[in-house]
């Protein structure tokens, strides 16, 4: 039945069927097969989608598309080029920095992406940057977008596996402060070996100055998570006070943004939105046949049967999350590979937060990995370079994000203080 199950499922991805649709037909015929009324793809469509916690994920989304599409991110960068311009190959530190900054608002690497390019790039292109490089990072320190918290697809995790989001969102920012740092070290390597020229002059007068422009944007995070995390509300709540925060900035600080700017946003956020709800709702119907035969049970004792090595295992587990992640979708990916995972993570007592960040991680990689790398194609039409040329500039910063990753795989085991 999994064989079935997951042959035709493929089989409708290689003929180009979208992922939501092809996980629902590949569904249907497990259920046609074995006679089950084609009313339960309805139902569980309905349950799948009803859960208070997913109500997070489209006001996440919108409050980061009116953060990108205001001056917030501007002014963040503006702060962080004052910071650390003055170092050789400054702009690349500032484009990681406020790759982070943004990160802890919009919840998205897409967005984040977006965000920052849109401002960095042609600063970067009228300092004699290399463009491609530039575009490479950019997108890299997008990934950050989808790990430090908030994030829509630890939201989603958390979801599936029914663990805390709180939790998750808390661990997010150790792994999120190493890649930043990672990418860090390999920019600025890259700027004193092609001879980057250094930013204005370090002035603290500069910094005062840049810090009261940003400061709205910057005490965006500590609301949201501060909020959060003394229990003052829920991640569900945040998001909704994220989105009042945001209007609230664009519409009345800093005036950069009309009503009409706010509805051709709603819209965009609406189709966004639309795509992850219809993805997780015909994924339910997924969940609930691998429940109904066992079919992750079956996968969990093939696995053990080729090694009962912790190490091992979470050694092939990785490989599968970091190759699905190559040719599907983040959401997509995520909602596929964890109800299929998380019965032999059980069985390993792997914690489940481990194995979320896990999952986040491994997947955030494949945002900048062609040929579905959103990343590289936000960056390539902000930049108007080709897909080749941005993937071959990238290729440092990717194996510094592997890197990242296999410590987070392994490094908890020895540290369990870590999570």
């Amino acid at each position: 039945m999994g064989l079935l199950l997951f042959g035709s499922f493929l089989a409708l991805m290689f003929l180009g069927v979208p992922v939501a649709i092809a996980i629902a037909l590949a569904s249907m015929i497990i259920l046609m097969h074995e006679g089950i009324p084609l009313m339960l793809i309805a139902q569980r469509m309905f349950s799948g989608t009803d859960s208070f916690p997913l109500v997070a994920i489209p006001f996440f989304i919108l409050a980061g598309d009116i953060m990108a599409k205001g001056q917030v991110s501007a002014r963040l960068v503006d702060f962080a080029d004052a910071l650390l311009g003055f170092v050789k190959g400054g702009l690349s530190i500032v484009a990681v920095l406020a790759g982070m900054f943004f990160a802890a608002i919009s919840g998205s690497g897409a967005a984040t992406t977006a965000a920052i390019g849109s401002t960095l790039v042609p600063e970067l292109k009228r300092k004699g940057y290399n463009e491609a490089c530039s575009a490479s990072l950019i997108a890299a320190a997008g990934t950050i977008g989808v790990v430090i918290p908030p994030s829509v697809p630890m939201i989603l995790y958390a979801v599936m596996a029914q663990e805390s989001v709180s939790r998750l969102f808390l661990n997010g920012f150790l792994p999120g402060l190493i890649m930043s740092i990672v990418l860090i070290v390999i920019a600025v390597r890259q700027a004193c070996a092609r001879n980057y020229p250094r930013g204005a002059q370090f002035s603290g007068r500069n910094i005062l100055r840049t810090f009261f422009h940003a400061v709205w944007g910057l005490i965006t995070p500590i609301i949201i998570l501060g909020g959060i995390f003394s229990g003052f509300f829920t991640p569900t709540e945040a998001a909704v006070v994220a989105v009042n925060y945001a209007l609230f900035a664009s519409l009345v600080i800093y005036r950069d943004m009309s009503l009409k700017d706010i509805y051709t946003i709603m819209c965009r956020s609406i189709m966004t939105t639309g795509v992850i709800m219809f993805i997780i709702a015909t994924s339910s119907i997924m969940s609930w046949v691998l429940a109904n035969y066992g079919i992750p049970s079956m996968i969990a004792e093939a696995v053990l049967n080729v090694s009962t090595n912790l190490y091992v295992i979470l050694f092939l587990v990785t490989l599968v999350i970091l190759l699905t992640g190559i040719f599907v979708e983040t959401a997509s990916a995520l909602i596929i590979l964890t109800p299929v995972f998380l019965p032999l993570i059980r069985q390993l007592e792997v914690s489940l937060i481990h194995f979320g960040l896990i999952m986040v991680m491994g997947l955030a990689i494949g945002m900048i990995t062609p040929p579905v790398a959103i990343n590289l194609y936000v960056a390539s039409s902000i930049t108007g370079l080709s897909i080749e040329r941005i993937t071959r500039s990238i290729i440092p910063y990717m194996l510094g994000l592997l890197f990242v990753l296999w410590l987070v795989v392994y490094l908890p085991l020895f540290l369990p203080v870590l999570l």
